[in-house]
C-alpha cells in the first residue's frame, strides 16, 4: 500500500471529525499487514498532523484535536508492535542438541509444518515428523530427488505414511535447509537433517519468529511446492 493510500484512509476517517471503532479496527488491520518501520510510522503521524492542520477552524477545533489524539494514539500502538522484541536463537553442532530442538518444534506444532531440506536420514527427526502427522498437523516436505533415493533416506517412509512430499526432479540440487512451524516460527541454516550433521559436522541453524524473515521463506516454499507438483 502506497503512502498516499494511507493518507486517503486517514482523511476519510477525518470527514466526520471522529475515529470510529470500525475505522480504528480497519486501520489496525492495515498496519498489522504492512508492519511499518519507525520511519514510515513517523511519516504517517506527520500526515495526520497535516490533515488536522488543514481541517481545523474556529468551529470544529475540539473535534479535530480529538480525532488527532485518537489517530496518534493508534499510530503509537503500531510503533509499539513494530518494536516488539523478536524471539531468536542459534544452535551449533556438534555440541548443542540440534535434533532435540527440532523435535521440540515439531511436537509444539498444532496446524502446519513445512519442511524444505536437502535430505532427511535422522530417524529421531523422522519419528517426530510422523508424530506430528498422526496428530492431524498438515506436514509438507520438499527434498532433493537424488537424496530421496539414497540409502538411509526416510523420504519413502514418510511418503508411505501419507505425508505430502515433493522432490525437485532436476539435474541440480534442491539444497535448501529450512522449516516453518505453524507459519510463525522459522528454522534455517546449514544443518542437514542427518545423524552426521548432529554428531560430527560443523553445522548451524537459527530459529526466529521475525515475520519479516518468515514471509519470504513461506513465499519461497509455496513457489517450490507448486513448481515441483
Amino acid at each position: 500500500m502506497k503512502p498516499q493510500q494511507i493518507r486517503d484512509m486517514l482523511a476519510q476517517t477525518l470527514e466526520d471529525r471522529r475515529l470510529s471503532r470500525g475505522e480504528r479496527s480497519a486501520l489496525n488491520q492495515v498496519f498489522e499487514q504492512l508492519e511499518p518501520n519507525q520511519r514510515e510510522l513517523a511519516n504517517y503521524r506527520s500526515m495526520a498532523f497535516d490533515l488536522a492542520r488543514d481541517a481545523i477552524d474556529a468551529t470544529n477545533g475540539p473535534r479535530v484535536i480529538e480525532w488527532l489524539e485518537d489517530a496518534v494514539k493508534l499510530l503509537h500502538q503500531a510503533t509499539d508492535a513494530s518494536a516488539a522484541p523478536v524471539t531468536a536463537e542459534a544452535l551449533f553442532s556438534p555440541g548443542d542438541d540440534c535434533p532435540g530442538r527440532i523435535r521440540g518444534l515439531l511436537a509444539g506444532s498444532r496446524r502446519s509444518v513445512d519442511i524444505c531440506v536437502f535430505t532427511i536420514t535422522d530417524d529421531r527427526l523422522s519419528s517426530a515428523i510422523l508424530d506430528a502427522h498422526r496428530r492431524g498437523v498438515r506436514v509438507r516436505i520438499i527434498t532433493d530427488d537424488e537424496k530421496a533415493t539414497d540409502r538411509g533416506s526416510d523420504a519413502d517412509r514418510l511418503a508411505e505414511a501419507g505425508i505430502e512430499l515433493r522432490t525437485d526432479r532436476s539435474s541440480y540440487h534442491m539444497h535448501h535447509k529450512f522449516a516453518l512451524f505453524d507459519g510463525s516460527i522459522l528454522l534455517t541454516g546449514s544443518y542437514n537433517w542427518t545423524r552426521t550433521a548432529a554428531d560430527s559436522n560443523e553445522e548451524n541453524f537459527v530459529i526466529t519468529d521475525e515475520s519479516r524473515l518468515i514471509k519470504p521463506f513461506a513465499k519461497l516454499f509455496e513457489q517450490l511446492w507448486d513448481k515441483f507438483a
